[in-house]
């Protein structure tokens, strides 16, 4: 019998006041994958990764992690907000968010170890963001705070990373920041789903990828399933105007 995989969705309906956001999914994820989960506004991305934390509830079917429920393995998962959901304004440092990462290992009542402390400033060098330690993070720029975010969940040492549109937003050495520690993750044997809205980059970035328009339209190695004809089902009529705007900021890429 095979191993579970790190996430299986089963027979899968969300609706939101009556009217479904996403219908009918059923997908399993691999190990060891980085994914870019992908679709037009609406599409219901963002709804899925809630869906597969539990936090919204489900009109129908299951999500399994490695065979169990999600309340069962909440430890081995780190996430990554949209940035616009977060309170900038709360009066921590840099550190100390990084160090909520290290809460599933220690629990909310006890006090870090120097080992958690080492851990997170180990995370903290590894997106860049040694220097910032003490900072508040809302003297950071978007950029830097969406570093840190991603730091917090690197200290967690989860199996599995989901992470709502991290570089939505976030300049080119952020995007390279990023996209570089995601590798590294992969290489280590985790499986990192990522809400992606950049379609210039999807081949350059993911082995794996999720088409998502309410149903899923195509899952498999990048390779395969990013097609033309799997873009046009998931994009339809936006997609000439997605690739018009994907292109011209592949210029403004090359020009930078």
């Amino acid at each position: 019998m095979s191993a579970p995989h790190p996430i299986q969705i089963h027979d899968m309906t969300i609706a939101y006041h009556k009217k479904p956001v996403l219908w009918d999914v059923d997908l399993d994820v691999p190990e060891g994958q980085l994914v870019g989960i992908i679709g037009p506004n609406g599409s219901g991305k963002s709804t899925m990764i809630k869906a597969i934390m539990d936090l919204v509830p489900k009109a129908s079917g299951w999500v399994k992690i490695y065979g169990e429920d999600y309340s069962q393995m909440r430890k081995i998962i780190g996430y990554v907000p949209q940035r616009e959901s977060v309170d900038w304004d709360f009066p921590v440092s840099a550190l100390d968010v990084v160090l909520m990462g290290r809460y599933g290992h220690v629990g909310w009542m006890r006090r870090p170890s120097k080992e958690d402390r080492r851990l997170a400033r180990a995370a903290l060098d590894e997106v860049g963001m040694t220097s910032f330690a003490e900072r508040q993070i809302s003297q950071l720029s978007g950029g830097q705070q969406q570093r840190v975010f991603l730091a917090r969940a690197l200290a967690q040492e989860a199996r599995i990373y989901i992470m709502d549109e991290p570089l939505a937003g976030v300049d080119a050495a952020t995007e390279r920041a990023i996209i570089a520690s995601l590798v590294a993750l992969r290489e280590r044997g985790k499986t990192i789903l990522v809400v992606h809205h950049d379609l210039q980059t999807v081949t350059e970035y993911f082995n794996w990828v999720i088409m998502l328009n309410m149903r899923v339209v195509a899952s498999g190695p990048t390779r395969e399933v990013f097609t033309d004809d799997n873009l046009q089902k998931t994009y339809g009529g936006r997609l000439t105007v997605l690739s018009q705007a994907a292109q011209a900021m592949a210029e403004q890429r090359r020009e930078g």
